[in-house]
């Protein structure tokens, strides 16, 4: 053990051989480090003293070469001088056209440099208009999307709640009241649907209770229309049917076709609508209005919600038949006109030909009383006064036969005529 004395604070401490040989060994350490570095520096100043030395010799050498050309080419333009001059005035002759075409051919870069960059900002400037716009156009889309579908939505929602509050109401109402009472009920309701809109959308239509049984039975309603010339657009013999859903005996849609197709026969309407609400767990008949022509002519069956659109589907169809139901009126009464206009021919014909058959059979009486005797001349005058009398009503029937007194009441003949006249006057 040996004892060491810190230099610092004077206090001595034991250390072991091993622990005074390592530090023994870091202080070699460091006295050689610092001498390596000593030497590094040495060297390092010495290389730099070196290289400045290099550089004045080469400084030196250089400044003696530089001295030599410059003596050689002040020589050479002392002998060359005026040579020189003009390769120097036309190399500078060179420079100047060379740096007018590089200035020129900069200023053209540079114009097509700005034309190019201002094709591609307002290029870029229209995509970014254009993406603002599409930008735009994808929010307003996507808003009217949205407010579509929540609209929709909404009235989806409303609609269910309606329908839900009207089965509500529709059943209370069916536990209150007698099967009877409850028909009354859909009658009262269609009909108060139908006043509704008399006033605005059905204001020349004709929708009362039929209460006319001379055919054995009756409809509920009868709906029809005209227009200002008399002709009937539409007619609907409508039915009415509901139940109580504590009925025993459930009745079916089907069970009123025949009843209801004879009503619209009897009444001649042109269409047969029963409204029902029977049978209201069939998905058949709650799908709407249904079409069931296929076992009656003309037959549709409907919910009440369906009444007031089955009259404006079947009204609009027909309004759109009315021009050639006009033209077919048209040509029956141009038929007609014609079959009075041949009547009046054979009319005419028929009193000409009695009065002359009269009056040749009369003459012919005559001339045989002449023949036969004297005794019977006055009946022979007699006769042929007759005849001349017969004669004579026969000619003024004919005289009396005029164009203007056939064709009296008759529009189609006196149109034909009056055609014929026209086209005898050209010529």
């Amino acid at each position: 053990m040996n004892d060491i004395i810190c230099p610092n604070c004077n206090k001595a401490f034991k250390i072991d051989e091993a622990g005074f040989a390592d530090i023994l060994k870091q202080v070699r350490d460091h006295q050689f480090e610092e001498e390596l570095q000593n030497r590094l520096n040495l060297a390092e100043k010495e290389k730099l003293n070196a290289v400045q030395l290099a550089e004045a010799k080469l400084k030196n050498s250089l400044q003696e070469d530089f001295a030599k050309k410059d003596k050689e080419i002040a020589e050479l333009k002392a002998k060359n001088e005026r040579e020189l001059g003009e390769k120097l005035a036309k190399k500078e002759a060179e420079i100047a056209e060379m740096r007018s075409k590089i200035s020129n051919a900069e200023i053209e870069k540079k114009l097509q440099v700005t034309e190019a960059v201002r094709a591609i900002e307002k290029e870029r400037d229209n995509l970014a208009n254009d993406l603002k716009i599409k930008e735009t156009e994808k929010a307003l889309l996507e808003k009217s999307i949205n407010e579509k579908f929540t609209d929709k939505l909404k009235v989806k929602d409303d609609t269910i709640k309606m329908k839900d509050d009207e089965i509500d109401r529709l059943k209370d109402f069916k536990l209150k009241l007698s099967t009877k009472m409850i028909g009354e009920t859909l009658e009262q309701h269609c009909e108060a649907e139908f006043n509704k809109l008399r006033a605005t959308a059905f204001q020349n239509a004709y929708f009362e209770k039929d209460n006319n049984s001379s055919g054995g039975t009756k409809g509920d309603f009868i709906y029809s229309e005209k227009d200002e010339a008399g002709n009937e657009i539409i007619s609907i013999m409508f039915e009415m049917k509901n139940e109580n859903d504590e009925t025993a005996t459930k009745k079916r849609n089907e069970d009123f076709f025949a009843k209801l197709d004879k009503d619209r026969t009897d009444k001649k309407c042109e269409y047969a609508v029963l409204v029902s609400l029977l049978e209201s767990e069939n998905e058949f008949y709650n799908t709407g209005i249904v079409d069931v022509s296929y076992k009656y002519k003309k037959m549709y069956v409907v919910r009440p919600q369906f009444f007031i659109p089955i009259i404006t589907l079947l009204r609009n169809a027909a309004m759109n038949s009315m021009q050639y139901k006009a033209e077919l009126n048209l040509m029956k009464n141009q038929s007609v006109d014609i079959t009075n206009f041949e009547e009046k021919i054979n009319t005419f014909k028929e009193g000409f030909a009695k009065n002359y058959d009269l009056a040749s059979r009369k003459f012919h009486i005559a001339i045989v009383e002449i023949d036969k005797t004297i005794s019977h001349l006055q009946k022979t005058k007699d006769a042929l006064l007759s005849s001349e009398n017969n004669l004579r009503l026969a000619n003024n029937k004919a005289d009396d036969l005029t164009i203007k007194k056939l064709t009296h009441g008759n529009p189609t003949m006196k149109s034909k005529f009056d055609g014929l006249s026209g086209e005898g006057g050209e010529e």
